[in-house]
């Protein structure tokens, strides 16, 4: 069993829509917040400044991936302190229902760009999103893996410029590796993601167990049969999980019981007493308590309010693109 790993495999993405950005600078382009959603830049020729609230401004060379992985508002710009344009308001070109060419000309140097908004389904997927830092930036030419991330690309690129049949796939997968590429070479190089949730995942017994419970959340589990399962006595896994996570091993198979139940009421019609049962629930009442308890809201009114907000958007993957009325 590979915790890390497995969590990394649950990065498939869902919502996603696509931009091939063609500048001439100066240019800027102001991109707004997107709750939920991560957002990625690749450049693909040229150059570009990245500013986001709270970071360090980056310099964005041609091969190079940054990552706003909390859907936070920033800048592109052809440099530091430009203008920015609001990105609705710039002409674009719907090449279809999730890919579109945004142009910008000021008549100087040449800029062009792959952007991304996406989401991810799997809560431990979610999870892990939350947990990453405000910006992750992956130069090509410092990577160990430089060659493979620029083929990679000029592979995307090519297909964002000419999007032959198949191209938008062709597109999703390719961001759906440079991603996962780009958290795990956080992973290992940033001393942050050896603490917390990420530390407790390299961790052999207590990272054992957190994967027992996202794979079979509705299983009666209890502080002993954890504990067996990763040959531990019960005291020393109980110690170990809460030095590892902060909370008790009970209160976080509860927690991820109702982050499983959060993800399905937005995505899922069946009825909660059918979703408490999937969860390991005896009764619809018991299961609405416990949700009610950990997260301060009733799942009904979650339904309801993901309901509405479907409505409003067109549903999940409109909401995410760079809809006018998003």
């Amino acid at each position: 069993m590979d915790p890390l790993g497995e969590a990394l495999h649950l990065l498939r993405m869902s919502g996603t829509f696509y931009s091939r950005c063609e500048f001439g600078a100066p240019w800027g382009l102001d991109l707004p917040a997107m709750p939920e959603c991560l957002m990625f830049h690749v450049v693909t020729s040229g150059r570009c400044w990245l500013e986001v609230a709270g970071a360090d401004d980056r310099l964005l060379q041609p091969g190079d991936l940054a990552l706003v992985p909390h859907g936070d508002g920033h800048r592109l710009a052809s440099g530091p302190g430009v203008r920015g344009e609001r990105l609705f308001d710039l002409p674009r070109e719907e090449v279809s229902e999730r890919y579109e060419i945004l142009r910008q000309d000021g008549g100087g140097a040449a800029t062009t760009l792959v952007c991304g908004a996406v989401r991810f389904d799997h809560p431990a997927a979610r999870h892990l999103v939350s947990v990453l830092p405000g910006v992750i930036r992956v130069e090509a030419s410092g990577s160990p893996q430089t060659d493979w991330i620029q083929s990679t690309v000029r592979l995307m690129a090519v297909e964002a410029r000419e999007l032959r049949p198949g191209g938008e796939t062709v597109i999703t997968r390719l961001a759906d590796v440079l991603v996962i590429q780009a958290i795990r070479s956080w992973i290992e190089q940033d001393p942050a993601a050896r603490s917390g949730w990420l530390g407790a995942l390299r961790d052999p017994q207590v990272g054992r167990a957190i994967t027992l419970i996202h794979r079979d959340p509705a299983r009666a589990w209890t502080v002993e049969s954890l504990a067996t399962e990763v040959a531990m006595s019960r005291s020393a896994f109980a110690a170990r999980f809460a030095e590892l996570l902060g909370e008790p091993p009970m209160r976080y198979v509860a927690r991820w019981r109702m982050h499983v139940a959060l993800a399905w009421l937005k995505e899922d019609n069946a009825a909660l007493g059918e979703l408490a049962l999937r969860l390991g629930y005896q009764s619809e009442a018991a299961f609405s308590r416990a949700f009610k308890r950990l997260l301060g809201v009733s799942p009904g009114a979650v339904r309801r309010t993901s309901g509405a907000a479907g409505g409003a958007t067109g549903g999940a993957t409109s909401g995410v693109g760079w809809s006018r009325t998003a």
